[in-house]
C-alpha cells in the first residue's frame, strides 16, 4: 500500500511494485483526489500484480482507520506500506496560512498511518515513512532538541508537532528559533514518530523479520522541490524508486536500519558538511 501515489515518487513506487510482484499480489495506489487516482491507475505500465486505486485522505483519521479495516477484510493483513504523502508549499506561501493543513497531512497523516497499519504487518513486513535528511535533529537549533527527544508515544509526537504548528500559526516561531522552512520541523516530526513506534515494537518486530524505518530518498526532480532547491542533475522519481523497492523486497535487510532514518539512493553531499552514502543511517543528533 502506497499513500500519495498519484504522482512523482509515490507513483513510481506503486508502478515498480506492480511490475516486480506476482499476479497473485495486490498493490493499492492511494491518493485523496478520485480523478487523479483513476488516471494514475490507467497510466501504469507493465504491471504483473493486480493494482487497485483507492481514495484515501490521510489527514482524516477515520478514513485511514476505515481503509485499514477494508484491507483486513480483504487480505487479513499487509506486507509493504510506503507512507509517502506530502502536502506541498511554495516559497511565497505564508507559513501561518498553510501550516494547519500542512501538519494535518504530512505529520498527523503519518501518525494516522502508523497507528492503523503497523498492527497489520505480517511477518517479514515493511513499513517505510518517506522523509528526508532534514529529519535529523542536527537540522534544528539545539535549544529545540528536547521537544522531540525522549517521547514515549505517538500522542507525544503529535503534541510536540502541534505545539510547533501553533507557534507558526501565531507568528511566535521565529522568536523560538524554529527554522523559517516548515519542511524541517515537519520531517523531524515524521522521523520522531517512526523512532517512537520502533521503540515500542522493536523486539517482536525483529523476531518476526519486520522492518520499520524512515527513508531519505535524496534529491528528486519534482515540482514540489524545484521551487526550493537547485535540482541540476537530480534523478527522476523512477530512478529514486528503484533502491527503495530493493530495500522493501530484500528478504534479509540490515537489522541496524530498524527504527532509523536511512539514506537510500545516490551518494550525496550531506547538510552537515559530509557525504551521505547510500544505505547509510543518518544520525538522529
Amino acid at each position: 500500500m502506497i499513500t500519495g501515489a498519484t504522482r512523482n515518487l509515490g507513483f513510481s513506487l506503486a508502478e515498480g511494485l506492480a511490475q516486480r510482484l506476482e499476479p497473485t499480489d495486490t498493490v493499492y495506489l492511494t491518493g485523496r483526489d478520485p480523478a487523479r487516482v483513476a488516471e494514475s491507475v490507467q497510466r501504469l505500465s507493465n504491471a504483473r500484480a493486480e493494482v487497485r486505486g483507492e481514495v484515501l485522505d490521510v489527514a482524516r483519521p477515520g478514513a485511514v482507520e476505515r481503509f485499514a479495516d477494508l484491507l483486513v477484510s480483504r487480505h487479513g493483513g499487509v506486507d509493504i506500506v510506503f507512507s509517502n504523502h506530502y502536502a506541498r508549499v511554495q516559497p511565497d506561501d505564508d507559513p501561518r496560512a498553510v501550516i494547519d493543513y500542512y501538519v494535518e497531512a504530512n505529520n498527523l497523516g503519518t501518525t494516522h498511518v502508523l497507528r492503523s497499519f503497523a498492527p497489520l504487518l505480517r511477518d517479514g513486513g515493511r513499513l517505510f515513512v518517506v522523509a528526508s535528511r532534514a529529519g535529523s535533529l542536527r537540522a534544528l537549533a539545539p535549544a529545540l532538541h528536547p521537544r522531540f527527544e525522549n517521547l514515549q508515544s505517538l500522542d507525544d509526537v503529535d503534541r510536540a508537532v502541534c505545539s510547533w504548528r501553533d507557534a507558526v500559526r501565531s507568528g511566535r516561531a521565529p522568536g523560538q528559533a524554529w527554522p523559517a522552512w516548515i519542511n524541517i520541523p515537519s520531517k523531524i516530526g515524521q522521523v520522531a514518530a517512526v523512532r517512537v513506534l520502533a521503540g515500542q515494537r522493536r523486539a517482536d518486530d525483529l523476531r518476526r523479520g519486520i522492518l520499520i524505518a524512515s527513508i531519505s530518498p535524496g534529491l528528486i526532480d519534482t515540482g514540489a522541490s524545484r521551487a526550493w532547491l537547485d535540482l541540476t542533475g537530480a534523478p527522476q522519481p523512477d530512478e529514486v524508486a528503484g533502491p527503495l523497492l530493493d530495500l522493501a523486497l530484500d528478504p534479509s535487510p540490515d537489522e541496524s536500519f530498524y527504527g532509523e532514518l536511512v539514506h537510500v539512493g545516490r551518494e550525496e553531499p550531506g547538510p552537515f558538511g559530509s557525504v551521505v552514502r547510500s544505505g547509510a543511517i543518518v544520525p538522529w543528533k
